[in-house]
């Protein structure tokens, strides 16, 4: 039986919008194990970046608790998330969010100068994921000077570039032509064979359909999860 990465129980997100209270999520509970390919889809505004979010650690629940690992990373302090996330979680964003005045090396190296990395390694990694995401020769090239499909592959190794265990990506099609789109999610799905938990937010029920394990979200609650057979 897989370990189990990422437990959620009873999990409340709630956030003030002019004098009214939205649950963002409703009392979730959710157990992912590692190595799992999962896509969680439903329409707009029921729930899924939120709960994308708050598994990166980038958001946190109103109540209920959530273990990544193995740890309560509930009550964490800002500084105790941001080390956990860093060694645990990678995030592929929709819009990218490279760096503008960095090159493609550079912003790929990013994570690895936040945690101290000494330089000779952070070469030597950096040099390894520029050769595994195709873009040797656009090494240099800051984000402006490359395409959408090229800015997502740099997301990607910046994404993975600490070996995490978990790897979000919210809507990481959703800013491509389908051809870009289709060569990342061969990316994402080849790192997922390597072991890496994938976890896909999606408005496309081609590419959520796809997945292993399919989540459907309706007024930040987890209406339907599928496992695929075979």
């Amino acid at each position: 039986m897989s370990e189990e990465v990422i437990r959620l129980e009873a999990i409340q997100r709630v956030f003030q919008v002019g004098d009214q209270m939205v649950h963002a999520l409703n009392d979730i509970d959710l157990a992912i194990e590692a190595g799992e390919y999962v896509s969680v889809m439903g329409p707009s505004g029921s729930g899924k970046s939120t709960l994308l979010n708050l598994i990166a650690l980038l958001d946190q629940p109103n109540a209920g608790r959530y273990r990544l690992n193995g740890k309560d990373v509930t009550e964490l302090s800002d500084r105790e998330l941001a080390k956990v996330r860093r060694e645990n979680i990678g995030f592929v964003f929709q819009f990218f969010h490279l760096i503008p005045r960095l090159s493609a090396a550079e912003n790929i190296e990013m994570p690895l100068v936040l945690a101290g990395v000494p330089p000779a390694r952070r070469s030597r990694l950096v040099a390894e994921a520029i050769q595994a995401f195709g873009l040797v020769d656009r090494a240099r090239h800051r984000p402006d000077q490359l395409s959408g499909g090229q800015r997502q592959r740099v997301a990607i190794g910046r994404a993975t570039i600490m070996q995490p265990s978990v790897l979000l990506a919210d809507e990481p099609t959703g800013n491509l032509d389908r051809a870009s789109g289709v060569e990342i999610i061969d990316l994402l799905e080849a790192l997922n064979d390597t072991g890496v938990t994938l976890i896909i937010v999606t408005h496309d029920p081609a590419l959520g359909g796809r997945a292993g394990r399919r989540l459907e979200m309706i007024d930040g609650r987890i209406i339907r999860d599928h496992h695929a057979s075979g």
